[in-house]
């Protein structure tokens, strides 16, 4: 029995030998070559075991310290020139990752400004970049507690870049044919029935032009602007008594009469800025809706020219809104499933869009243009009939048409915007477009702290992305060297060269351009497009503007003409 049983185990090894062999030699042939390679991706369980072991790592102690600094502004800045210095080459400038050298890292550096990263607690954050990570590239900083601390703020505001992958279907699926209205069985429940869950949010939106752009002046008296003690009123028959709507605050301020279901505007328009009546009306040449309408105020209704965008859920049938004003579903969509059931999956996020879909969330209203199944019942709309946050804009909205060299209404020679509500017009041409920015990158519509409802004021904004010899630019050794100007300068603002006001909106008020393109005197000479320099500049003529520009050693005389 013992010589038999040693025959069986001698057997096992010998056969355990084998397949130890065979299994070596396939893991040899199949998996060993090409094991060191740092091009292919991460497999998904390998990155599922690394992130465990990687959270696992951290001393409890360490991981659950909180952030000392907060998010003091002077401390996110100083994180910012950090992360430019040390970080930037592979997390890129906006924390994608998508870099030249990123992408030949392996594992690739994480996405920042995923959930995943920034669900981190800040004392995790602080432990991976005093520390490292062993076996990637990121290597160990050995920076004071208070810089490491920065490094953390700045990461938790990362600039706000949109996917530039856009999905074959889109959020809510393939957009129907243009010209349907949004079914009622969506669901939407008003801007209201945000408020318990989203409290901060909803407070500081209420007090935004986006929450204000009509105004019923029998609930707001002081809503009303216009001095009705002028005689201007009373000759073009504006009764104060008889405005059932107020249009705008910042600029101009219409007056609403209604009618049966339907609002007129009245021939007759506040100019803010100079505290004086001016003469409202559309003329046949300029919108291109106005040849369609009779020339008459009182028979050119609000309805299918202007309430779809100052309201969410618009019926062109039934002539009724769920609520006036860009309320929350304007730009996530119905809520009511949301409401009763909260989550993520059934409200839309436009910061988790891709590129495209994100922008149209603003574009939809900012920009000029006409739904391409015009006439819809037998009206012509000024605004996207049936779109949804979500779904395809193209299929319900193409933006006003332009041909290069014409000087039009609405198109300055080169396509750049001549008038306003075309912010979107100007932005799909611009390379902040191309590159995944979006308009609430820039703008929060949810706050009214700054000026055009930014989400910092003046250079602040720009510097986020931008920085002296940075991968966003400008290639110059400092700020004041690239704008040839004086430091906290109105010609040292980022948007004063790059977002001149061209754009009008009533008299000589006008708006900033969105091409960001900076438009040269010799612009202005060629195609009669106001630049940047002699708008700041009034008293000076284009020659002396350009002839300032070609003194600048650092710029080429070929792109200055």
């Amino acid at each position: 029995m013992p010589k038999i049983a040693g025959r069986h185990l001698g057997a096992w090894l010998l056969g355990a030998c084998i397949v130890a062999a065979l299994g070596g030699g396939a893991l040899y042939v199949l998996a060993l070559p090409g094991l060191s390679s740092a091009r292919t991706e991460a497999p998904a369980a390998e990155v599922a075991i690394a992130t465990w072991l990687l959270h696992e790592s951290v001393p409890h102690a360490q991981a659950s310290a909180v952030n000392p600094l907060g998010a003091d502004q002077a401390d996110v800045t100083a994180g910012r020139d950090l992360y430019r210095q040390k970080c930037e080459i592979c997390h890129g400038y906006d924390g994608s990752g998508k870099t030249t050298l990123g992408a030949g890292q392996y594992p690739h550096p994480p996405a920042l400004a995923d959930a995943a990263v920034q669900a981190m607690p800040d004392g995790e954050l602080f432990y991976h970049i005093r520390n490292g990570i062993r076996n990637t590239a990121m290597p160990s900083w050995n920076l004071p507690d208070r810089e490491t601390w920065q490094l953390v703020s700045y990461l938790r505001g990362l600039p706000k870049v949109a996917s530039m992958t856009v999905p074959a279907v889109t959020t809510t699926g393939q957009a129907p044919a243009a010209g349907d209205t949004a079914p009622a069985a969506y669901g939407y429940a008003g801007s209201a029935a945000c408020a318990p869950c989203h409290q901060k949010t909803w407070a500081s939106w209420k007090n935004t032009r986006m929450a204000n752009v009509v105004v019923d002046p029998n609930e707001h008296p002081d809503a009303i602007l216009g001095d009705f003690s002028k005689a201007a009123p009373g000759e073009a028959g504006l009764d104060r008594n008889d405005i059932a709507l107020v249009y705008g605050s910042r600029f101009k301020q219409r007056y609403f009469k209604k009618v049966g279901d339907d609002y007129y505007v009245y021939p007759l328009q506040w100019d803010v800025a100079h505290n004086t009546w001016r003469r409202y009306f559309v003329a046949n040449g300029t919108d291109w809706w106005a040849a369609l309408y009779p020339p008459d105020n009182f028979q050119r209704p609000t309805g299918p020219l202007c309430d779809g965008c100052h309201s969410v859920n618009y019926d062109i049938d039934a002539r009724t809104v769920t609520e006036w004003n860009v309320g929350c579903e304007r730009c996530h969509g119905p809520g009511a499933e949301h409401v009763r059931r909260p989550a993520r999956d059934n409200i839309i996020n436009p910061a988790r869009l891709d590129y495209v879909h994100a922008n149209d969330v603003c574009i939809q209203c900012h920009s000029q243009g006409q739904p391409p199944a015009n006439p819809i019942h037998d009206k012509y709309y000024d605004w996207p009939v049936g779109y949804e946050v979500g779904r395809d804009l193209a299929a319900y909205w193409k933006l006003e048409e332009h041909k290069l060299g014409e000087t039009t209404f609405t198109h300055f020679a080169d396509g750049t915007a001549h008038k306003n509500r075309m912010q979107g017009n100007d932005f799909v041409q611009s390379l902040m477009y191309a590159r995944g920015v979006t308009c609430f990158s820039c703008h929060d519509p949810h706050s009214n702290e700054n000026v055009s409802m930014v989400r910092k004021p003046g250079n602040a904004l720009c510097l986020d992305c931008h920085g002296a010899n940075t991968q966003a630019g400008p290639r110059a050794a400092t700020i004041e060297q690239h704008t040839h100007h004086k430091p906290d300068s109105p010609g040292s603002a980022c948007a004063a060269c790059h977002m001149p006001r061209i754009a009008q909106t009533i008299a000589d008020q006008n708006v900033r351009s969105h091409t960001f393109r900076f438009v040269t005197p010799g612009d202005t000479e060629t195609l009669n497009i106001p630049n940047a320099c002699t708008v700041c500049h009034t008293d000076k003529p284009v020659e002396w503007a350009a002839a300032a520009l070609r003194s600048w050693p650092d710029r080429s005389p070929w792109r200055m003409r």
